[in-house]
């Protein structure tokens, strides 16, 4: 008898340890029963704000990539085939997300959605023809396309996966 029960107290200790660690991984995630999934499925856990991914790109330099998930509203979608979005960062800031290998597109009709995206996080320089590309694809005017004549600096994301929100 002497011989089982540390084995027992081991036992309970590990069950004990179970529950826990089953109790905390569920309150981290997130119910998505309201969201339509795009891409590739992907447990939400750990999603940063989007004050807290703004920080993030603030600390990256041109050719840092760090793989995140976080929870924005879409400002506006391609309208020729939702083939990329800008998220709001605040602070008059955005984040443009493409989609991995070009392998999903999101509604046409999304904008002002809350999305979850997983993937990529990096700081990218974009040249004039790939933003006059994109505003011609957001629908922009020939006089505004024009007036696009220096390349920018964006904070980019390659997502592997988008929940939006119905």
């Amino acid at each position: 008898m002497r011989k089982i029960k540390p084995y027992l107290s081991i036992l309970v200790i590990l069950f004990s340890l179970q529950i826990v660690a089953q109790k905390t991984s569920k309150s981290n995630t997130q119910d998505l029963s309201g969201y339509a999934l795009f891409g590739e499925k992907f447990t939400v856990t750990k999603v940063l704000s989007k004050e807290e991914m703004l920080k993030k790109y603030k600390n990256l330099k041109k050719g840092d990539s760090i793989p995140v998930q976080f929870k924005s509203t879409i400002n506006s979608v391609c309208k020729k085939k939702g083939c990329w979005m800008k998220l709001d960062l605040g602070k008059g800031e955005s984040s443009f997300v493409k989609f991995k290998d070009y392998g999903f597109f999101v509604p046409l009709n999304a904008d002002g959605k809350e999305v979850i995206v997983k993937g990529y996080a990096f700081v990218d320089v974009v040249t004039v023809e790939e933003l006059k590309h994109f505003a011609k694809d957001a629908g922009k005017s020939k006089e505004e396309i024009a007036k696009i004549t220096k390349p920018e600096t964006t904070y980019s994301f390659t997502s592997t996966g988008v929940y939006v929100k119905k």
